[in-house]
């Protein structure tokens, strides 16, 4: 079987110099790599290319034969690592939590144990006859989220 320490010791030795980072590596018992990779600007196909070729090179085909797939995060896609928080910092996201509640709203912090996550709700203050719409920050820990993933609005 592959060695997944040798696959992601190569992959960090190509990404080192650049944008890119690693968001998901796995192999599969039958020697199938699958290597995820993201950037704040997006990725682009010939840096896949490049970071599959270079892995390619360190592994020895003659030893295992393996299958190897180089690709990004995707857009639609559940975050994976602290650093796809802090690349979507003020942009819409949506997390379910594991309790099954979800927020939607703008990224607007990012720490190491948690995140902010600001809201429109509507709210009915004491003595209001109707709810009014307005901004509600909500603190969550990274260990009470289920998934959280770039909001896309096709309104």
């Amino acid at each position: 079987m592959i060695d997944k320490n040798k696959v992601k010791a190569l992959a960090e030795q190509w990404l080192a110099d650049k944008e890119y980072f690693l968001c998901d590596l796995t192999v599969t018992p039958d020697d199938r790599i699958l290597v995820e990779i993201d950037q704040k600007d997006g990725v682009w196909i010939e840096d896949c290319c490049a970071l599959s070729r270079f892995i390619e090179e360190g592994l020895d085909r003659d030893i295992e034969d393996f299958e190897l797939e180089v690709g990004s995060a995707g857009l639609g896609q559940p975050f994976k690592v602290t650093r796809q928080y802090e690349i979507h910092q003020g942009d819409p996201v949506e997390t379910q939590l594991s309790n099954g509640h979800k927020y939607c709203g703008i990224l607007t912090e990012v720490g190491a144990e948690e995140f902010i996550v600001v809201c429109q709700e509507k709210v009915k203050a004491p003595g209001d006859k109707r709810p009014h719409t307005e901004e509600v920050a909500h603190t969550i820990r990274y260990a009470d989220v289920a998934w959280t993933k770039y909001y896309i609005d096709f309104k």
